[in-house]
């Protein structure tokens, strides 16, 4: 069955709304946030300026677009852990949120952000919102889960997710932030995540904290 015009146009514009998307994260990533004008991005994608004010009225409004894009292109929900067994679980949400960070162009966009938060803190508003606080909130309900099992024994899950979290960030994302060739093997990732898990049990297992309470 032939295509609509009106499919035809939802097509192209999708296009050229992921080829502004592409050129601004080329751009932005490369000359910074406030050097970077929609008239530069509307070049590099091959596209009159009036075509990028259509789908984005602002530069803060493509930048919104570039970061939810990127997340939305990310997996960051998953299955449900498995209950009772925070070994395995944590070694689960520890697995994708190392896979998370690994992902290709997420170094560059928290050296953009990180840059630019002082002139514009809501540029790290957004990526946060977006990106990190909805990992975070799923862990801290799987910890706080644990807890009521009985599994864990976790007073403070804020400051102990971003225990957990932070071991495997200082391993796997951190060191990329400034050698832009650093690279680690799939089995390494895999031995943070564990150790990450094996660390945080040592510490919040209800069986060890009965054992140092007693």
């Amino acid at each position: 069955m032939p295509r609509t015009a009106s499919e035809y146009h939802q097509r192209v514009s999708s296009d050229k709304r992921a080829a502004i998307l592409t050129s601004a994260r080329t751009l932005f990533t490369r000359s910074g946030y406030d050097k970077t004008s929609l008239a530069r991005v509307a070049d590099e994608a091959g596209v009159s300026t009036a075509t990028v004010f259509k789908q984005f009225p602002n530069k803060a409004a493509l930048f919104e677009a570039l970061v939810l894009d990127f997340w939305t292109e990310v997996e960051v929900a998953g299955p449900a852990p498995t209950e009772g067994d925070p070994a395995s679980g944590l070694s689960a949400l520890g697995t994708r949120y190392a896979a998370l960070l690994l992902r290709d162009g997420m170094a560059g966009l928290f050296r953009l952000v990180i840059a630019e938060a002082p002139q514009f803190p809501e540029l790290a508003r957004i990526q946060f919102d977006l990106g990190k606080a909805p990992f975070f909130d799923e862990v801290r309900r799987y910890v706080e889960a644990e807890h009521a099992l009985g599994s864990l024994r976790v007073e403070d899950p804020e400051m102990a997710c971003t225990q957990f979290l932070g071991m495997i960030a200082n391993y796997v994302l951190w060191p990329r932030m400034l050698l832009v060739d650093f690279a680690l093997p799939a089995d390494r990732v895999q031995d943070v995540v564990e150790s990450a898990v094996l660390t945080f049990l040592a510490r919040y297992d209800s069986t060890q904290a009965a054992e140092t309470l007693s």
